[in-house]
């Protein structure tokens, strides 16, 4: 697959060394010497962003927009810190997400219940409120001209209800959050390329998210800018492998409902059973990962299996 160079359409990519390096990363976005930033990920990254920044001879007061895909801290986290080094910049979000871009408290304190204070400062830094008048939400199918370029807002639940992709005019690319999954570099170097879903808690819908690779694909988009990792060049290929791992998702709570399993052992059972899947390909691909590697993946793997039986618990709820 042929990679598209870094600085295409005078867009770069800017690794946020979340965790590790090639793990998550932000965009910039040049126009007539005017910049924007797609994702910011979390305070920590914010002296990468403005790096690149001056690698580049752009000022932070020429920053206009800092538009995130949803509200994950490793998309958003950022944005409060960010903000105060870009003193003209808009917050661009869904419209489910301005609110707690704008008052963070009760994501903070949720984020906080789960990791604890301590890991979550070393993980996130200090999240900060966002004035209102620095954050504007866009509507599903919304337009907006920066520069010779325009931008498309398109809502896309299925990882989570917050979630929007936007598609760029000037590169014909879609900036896809995680609605198209993941290609770590590391999953890149076997016979064919590797992207697979992230389903992970608690807001994972499987409909929606073939529904948001549809919409995706009706975009015409050449091509997918991935949060995690990079551009995607062949963005046939990749709906293609996302439609294969929904499907055996759907098989997976085929299998758990026949079954009747719940509780733990329908989250092991769908973690078992997603891993399965991705050794297939792994070893289709003639992959071989080092036991750090491993270690990463292991992490989506598991929330994967988590998300899926969530999933499958809530359909069963619906049911009733």
């Amino acid at each position: 697959m042929k990679k598209i160079p870094d600085g295409t359409h005078s867009i770069y990519t800017i690794d946020c060394h979340y965790m590790a390096a090639g793990n998550a990363c932000a965009y910039l976005l040049i126009e007539n010497g005017r910049a924007v930033f797609i994702e910011n990920n979390t305070v920590h990254a914010v002296p990468y962003l403005m790096r690149a920044l001056r690698d580049h001879g752009i000022s932070p007061d020429k920053v206009d927009l800092l538009i995130v895909t949803h509200l994950h801290l490793d998309h958003a986290g950022g944005t409060s810190a960010l903000l105060r080094e870009c003193p003209n910049a808009t917050v661009l979000c869904h419209p489910k997400a301005s609110r707690h871009i704008i008052d963070p408290s009760r994501l903070v304190k949720a984020s906080i219940a789960v990791y604890g204070e301590d890991h979550f400062i070393k993980m996130y830094g200090q999240i900060m409120p966002v004035e209102a008048s620095r954050v504007r939400s866009m509507g599903d199918g919304e337009m907006l001209d920066y520069g010779s370029r325009r931008f498309s807002f398109i809502h896309t639940a299925g990882h989570a209800t917050h979630h929007f992709c936007i598609h760029d005019s000037g590169s014909n690319g879609i900036f896809t959050g995680d609605a198209f999954g993941l290609a770590y570099p590391v999953l890149q170097r076997g016979a064919a390329p590797f992207l697979f879903p992230t389903t992970a808690p608690s807001e994972f819908d499987l409909e929606e998210a073939r529904r948001s690779v549809e919409n995706i694909m009706a975009t015409g988009a050449g091509h997918a800018y991935l949060t995690h990792f990079g551009a995607y060049p062949d963005i046939r290929d990749g709906a293609l492998q996302m439609t294969d791992a929904f499907d055996r998702i759907a098989g997976i709570a085929e299998d758990a409902s026949a079954a009747g399993i719940t509780g733990d052992a329908l989250e092991e059972f769908c973690r078992d059973r997603f891993l399965e899947f991705f050794d297939n390909r792994i070893r289709e691909r003639g992959l071989v990962l080092s036991s750090e590697e491993r270690e990463i993946l292991d992490v989506d793997i598991r929330l994967n299996g988590r998300g899926i039986a969530q999933y499958i618990e809530k359909r069963r709820g619906g049911a009733q």
